[in-house]
């Protein structure tokens, strides 16, 4: 393992992230027309397309939209407002009435690339939309709802939505006249992909998570978590849970008890029915040689597919 650098501005996505310093990224590779990028897809097709591995360091411990997910979560903390400045109600919240499953496997091949954040202990921004069916969420807004399409982030460099298998975006609402408190409506039996677009010269590492579960990893959502990387101009897609190299679970929305995170180790039946989403700048670094073939995988000479999400257990 190369020596790491001081003050974690490099790192290695290894198993172990809590020793590594020196990420690594996921190259995609082209499994079709279009490139596919780790559980994702990027546009246009030319170029293959990256994501970020599993691991970092960073950011402090964040207390989150609702509990969306366990230890660290993606929302920033809740700041104490000056003397004299106004509370701010919180909008309703309808409660979610659905989950995500581990759907069907879906072909996504990828490889690793090395990349450095820019700020290891802040991401540049972070999201978390709440889920729900349709009719839940517009009667708990009532006359006050707001709907867009999608969400920006870090000033509008990158653009967020969530899609249906047609590629239509989900209707994303809110209380008219705030920002912020997003539900999305959702649809039982639908499988969906979060789409994130960069309208910047800036590369990003995504990090993402489903009912407070890492998606590539299945672990409690982090952002010291890898994720994947985010070119300049293009699209990024992440429609499922990391099986493998190459392959992911899809995401599918469903009954509480189907979902995901209530049927394994690692997920929390309170964080179902929340999505988040944090976003550093990075620097990229070379394309590190592909691994030869290892006699002792275990003993981290190679990743292999261990770390990726394991399958449910359902009961």
């Amino acid at each position: 393992m190369p020596t790491p650098y001081q003050n974690g501005t490099s790192r290695r996505f290894a198993l172990n992230w809590s020793r590594a310093l020196l990420r690594r990224c996921l190259l995609a590779l082209g499994v079709s027309a279009s490139v596919v990028l780790t559980a994702c897809t990027t546009q246009p097709p030319a170029a293959p397309e990256v994501s970020v591995s599993p691991v970092t360091p960073v950011p402090p411990p964040n207390a989150a939209s609702a509990g969306a997910m366990p230890g660290n979560v993606l929302p920033p903390p809740a700041s104490t407002p000056p003397a004299g400045a106004a509370l701010r109600r919180p909008s309703p919240q309808a409660e979610s009435t659905l989950g995500t499953q581990w759907g069907e496997g879906r072909d996504s091949r990828v490889q690793t690339i090395q990349a450095a954040r820019l700020a290891p202990d802040q991401p540049n921004a972070t999201v978390a939309l709440r889920y729900s069916d349709e009719a839940s969420i517009r009667r708990s807004l009532g006359a006050s709802a707001d709907r867009q399409l999608n969400v920006l982030m870090d000033g509008g460099k990158v653009e967020w939505s969530v899609r249906d298998a047609a590629d239509r975006p989900l209707p994303i609402y809110s209380v008219r006249g705030r920002s912020g408190d997003f539900q999305v409506a959702g649809r039982h039996g639908e499988r969906y992909e979060l789409v994130y677009l960069n309208r910047s010269q800036r590369n990003y590492e995504v990090v993402a998570t489903v009912d407070g579960l890492d998606v590539l990893t299945g672990q409690p959502g982090s952002v010291r978590s890898g994720g994947y990387l985010l070119r300049p101009g293009e699209t990024l897609r992440i429609d499922g849970f990391r099986k493998s190299r190459n392959e992911v679970a899809a995401f599918r929305f469903s009954s509480r008890d189907n979902a995901y995170a209530a049927n394994t180790p690692a997920g929390s039946p309170r964080n179902i029915g929340v999505i988040g989403t944090a976003i550093f700048e990075v620097k990229l670094g070379q394309t590190p040689p592909a691994p030869g073939p290892n006699a002792f995988p275990a003993d981290g000479g190679g990743r292999g597919d261990e770390g990726y999400a394991p399958p449910p257990r359902y009961r």
